[in-house]
């Protein structure tokens, strides 16, 4: 997980007043002595200690000062670049743009950055034409940039597919196929999908027996909700699958997109086998719910070994379990000799236990577990998780609790422990205990990018610590940009400050990343408060797709009256 640079290690409670006398002028009796700029170290030190305090805004002016101070050092212009494209400083990313333009002039990174500024300045025929020049770069890796700028760095997604659009039309992505492939792949998540047509009717003519282009035009057909012609096309790979053992995992996972995990699971059942293709084909026949065909895998995996080594004993009981042979799930797990499955198929018999309504047994054997020297402090750890689990599944609030205390007891201040008392705080809508444990975390890890994520979503969504929150999440930003969830944190802070159009962006930008309920349930409830009531109503209905039950989906719902 990405971290935040931490170049000095000052104690938190040094006030930022002292760091900015650093950088800021001399003391009053040296007033007499030349005026000099700001120390690049001291600077880039106030840099860090913004950051540390989510304050971009502060960071990316720091940042630019360091960079202006030290000459010649691309990597601090760089810094502040991103720095102040991540806040949408215009101002500030072109200024310090350009400096790394000046320090490093054929840097890929920063011919990226540029194509990513003009894009949040909405200036179409600038960003197509440095889109255009990295595409013709001679360095390989030239479209992968251009691709990171329109997929990721951009703000606005209609612009982005603007400028996709026009690159098609001026034949500008390079005669390779993964490059082809990826502005198909590109298309459709900007959810443009007469431009993903295009794209794939000009891939299929340039590359017409690649396989992979077979498998885009599937994806393609089923985003159209064309689900019989998708699954005609992956049809004619079945030879292909038989062959190559990626393809073969990428059709199956199509199928199952495509909500058909029992044809996924017969392609998985072609060519070699082993371990891993039989748990995910159970996974996906126990998610079909095709028990004939699950019975079916059952005996064979019985009858391929008369003793089977470790691994293989943990994947029959689980296909017992999926097959509710709880009796036979349980001897399984209990006959795996050693090595690391020993310890998950101790926690799964626990939860087998517990459906065989033996739950005292199930809770004697997980307190075994946590004292247990010969396992390892992970596996131990996890017993607590377990038994927290089973008495929420339970309702034993009380006994859940417990579990959590005794665990962190055991292991104070464990990241996991605390991050999973702090979902259970916030399930009973106890706010104030749920922030004590993320900010213990945070504490111990102050870059937790979780952490730093579930307490600003938290302050956002059930308090009114706007500021607050909107610091925490830029943290999480700063450490991943493009990861969805943060994204989605940041989209629903700017709502709750008042900032619905910004929010509207970052959602949609999420959600073009990730298909997830919560991301849709925010988007079209703030959709429906801008009075976009009906496009509201789609997101709603990809949450409800997704997952019915969704807390925030249901509290939107509550809220609109949707």
């Amino acid at each position: 997980m990405p971290v935040v640079l931490r170049s000095f290690f000052v104690p938190w409670f040094l006030p930022a007043l002292c760091i900015a006398a650093l950088c800021a002028g001399t003391p009053a009796h040296a007033a007499t002595r030349p005026a000099r700029g700001p120390d690049p170290v001291a600077a880039t030190m106030a840099g860090e200690f913004a950051l540390q305090a989510g304050k971009l805004d502060e960071a990316t002016r720091w940042y630019l000062d360091a960079a202006r101070a030290s000459a010649g050092d691309a990597g601090l212009a760089e810094r502040a670049t991103r720095l102040a494209l991540l806040t949408g400083d215009d101002v500030r990313a072109g200024e310090a743009l350009a400096l790394w333009r000046q320090r490093a002039p054929g840097s890929l990174a920063m011919r990226a950055a540029e194509a990513t500024l003009s894009l949040n300045r909405r200036d179409a025929a600038a960003a197509r034409t440095q889109l255009q020049a990295l595409l013709r770069d001679r360095n390989a890796d030239g479209w992968r940039y251009a691709i990171a700028a329109l997929a990721g760095g951009s703000k606005d997604p209609a612009t982005a597919a603007t400028v996709l659009e026009q690159l098609v039309d001026a034949r500008a992505i390079p005669n390779i196929l993964q490059a082809w492939l990826a502005f198909g792949g590109l298309a459709q998540k900007l959810e443009q999908p007469p431009l993903a047509a295009r794209i794939i009717d000009q891939v299929v003519a340039r590359f017409p027996n690649e396989p992979r282009v077979a498998l885009l035009h599937a994806s393609q057909l089923r985003e159209a909700g064309k689900t019989d012609e998708a699954k005609q096309v992956l049809a004619g790979l079945e030879k292909d699958t038989r062959q190559v053992a990626d393809l073969r995992l990428a059709v199956a996972a199509e199928y199952d997109a495509l909500g058909d995990p029992t044809m996924a699971a017969s392609v998985l059942a072609r060519g070699p086998q082993d371990n891993q293709s039989y748990a995910l084909r159970a996974s996906l026949l126990a998610k079909a719910e095709d028990t004939a065909a699950l019975q079916a895998l059952y005996a064979q995996l019985k009858q391929e070994s008369s003793d089977p080594d470790p691994q293989r004993r943990l994947l029959l009981g689980q296909t017992a379990e999926f097959l509710k042979r709880m009796d036979e799930a349980l001897g399984w797990y209990r006959s795996v000799p050693g090595g690391p499955q020993r310890a998950q198929a101790r926690l799964r018999a626990a939860g087998v236990l517990r459906e065989l309504k033996r739950g005292p047994e199930a809770y004697a054997d997980l307190r075994a577990m946590q004292t247990d020297a010969a396992e390892d402090e992970d596996a131990r750890r996890d017993a607590y998780l377990m038994e927290a689990d089973l008495r929420q599944k339970d309702k034993d609030d009380a006994g859940e609790l417990d579990a959590f205390a005794r665990g962190l007891a055991a292991f104070p201040d464990d990241s996991a422990l605390l991050y999973s008392r702090s979902l259970s705080w916030e399930r009973r809508d106890d706010i104030a205990h749920a922030e004590a444990d993320l900010r213990k975390v945070l504490a111990t890890d102050p870059d937790n990018v979780a952490a730093l994520n579930a307490l600003g979503y938290t302050l956002a969504d059930r308090t009114t610590r706007y500021t607050e929150a909107l610091e925490l999440i830029d943290r999480a930003r700063v450490a991943e940009p493009d990861n969805a969830a943060i994204i989605d944190s940041y989209g629903w802070v700017l709502f709750r400050l008042g900032r619905a159009t910004e929010a509207v962006v970052e959602l949609r930008r999420a959600f073009a990343l990730q298909k997830d309920p919560e991301i849709a349930a925010h988007l079209g409830e703030v959709l429906w408060v801008m009075g976009n009531k009906d496009e509201a109503r789609r997101y709603f209905d990809e949450a409800r797709k997704l997952e019915p039950d969704n807390r925030s989906l249901l509290r939107a719902l509550q809220r609109t009256g949707a």
